[in-house]
């Protein structure tokens, strides 16, 4: 067995309802995945299962979470080990655990489009490492411009986590 991180981009199902824990730990079990555990209520998911495509884990859950809550949502998968290196790979250890967040993505960025934020930025400090966006706000993420940048549309599948959460999630792992 293999350990796997899975990361939902929007636990949201409507006016005022979102996913419990306990049923998104339930659906992972119900879809053959054992162990399954979360860390805080924004859809951070770890579990084991027979080592496989991380695209195929991403598409059992993507299809798993439509049919159990009724709503389609981007779900980024990594194994234990690419999780850890991520982890390791924080360029801003020296920035606050909130204040520095990743955009973990489905598929490497490349380094240019740090050039197309240039006209949303501050004093934040960007890096790409290893394809995933790291973005230390030096305060309050939610007093920059930098936010509506950071679209789907425009970067492609991702979600974001702050530093926080990454270590968590690093040390529920625990490899």
């Amino acid at each position: 067995m293999k350990t796997y991180v899975a990361l939902l981009h929007s636990i949201v199902l409507g006016a005022g309802r979102r996913v419990v824990m306990s049923d998104l730990k339930a659906m992972a079990e119900e879809l053959g995945f054992s162990n399954a555990r979360t860390l805080v209520a924004t859809g951070n998911l770890v579990f084991e299962a027979e080592e496989q495509p991380i695209a195929e884990i991403e598409a059992r859950l993507e299809a798993g979470f439509t049919k159990a809550f009724g709503k389609s949502v981007d779900i980024i998968g990594r194994d234990a080990e690419g999780w850890q290196k991520l982890a390791a790979g924080n360029p801003f250890k020296d920035g606050g655990g909130s204040e520095v967040i990743v955009r973990v993505m489905r598929k490497p960025l490349d380094a240019s489009i740090i050039a197309g934020f240039d006209k949303n930025r501050g004093t934040e400090r960007i890096r790409i490492v290893d394809g995933d966006l790291w973005i230390d706000f030096g305060g309050k993420a939610s007093k920059t411009r930098l936010l509506p940048a950071l679209t789907t549309k425009r970067l492609g599948v991702g979600t974001l986590r702050n530093w926080n959460t990454v270590r968590g999630l690093a040390k529920m792992i625990g490899k």
